[in-house]
């Protein structure tokens, strides 16, 4: 089982407002990845995080195996999730992929 989190860090730039709208668009649409996706077996996204955290979004995903994992980051749809709802609204991103 090989598991992918990611943490991201909103831009500065949104209001309270704006920065709860792009974590809610961006967890509806990463969620519903699941199903779409040959060999990503799990996907959660957290949006609501404690005061002592300083990120953002935490997505947490597990993968049948490394291909699968591969094949995941460079699949049409997943990159047009990523493009649409995330990207634009990140100013860092922290990857940790494992296997457990």
């Amino acid at each position: 089982m090989v598991k992918h989190i990611i943490l991201w860090k909103l831009k500065d730039e949104f209001t309270e407002k704006e920065r709860l709208a792009i974590k809610m668009n961006a967890k509806r649409e990463l969620e519903g990845l699941v199903g779409k996706i040959e060999g990503l077996e799990k996907l959660t996204v957290e949006i609501e995080g404690l005061a002592s955290s300083n990120a953002d979004m935490m997505l947490y995903s597990e993968f049948g195996s490394a291909e699968a994992l591969s094949a995941y980051s460079g699949n049409p749809i997943h990159c047009a999730v990523a493009d649409c709802f995330v990207r634009p609204y990140v100013s860092v991103r922290l990857c940790l992929d494992f296997e457990a």
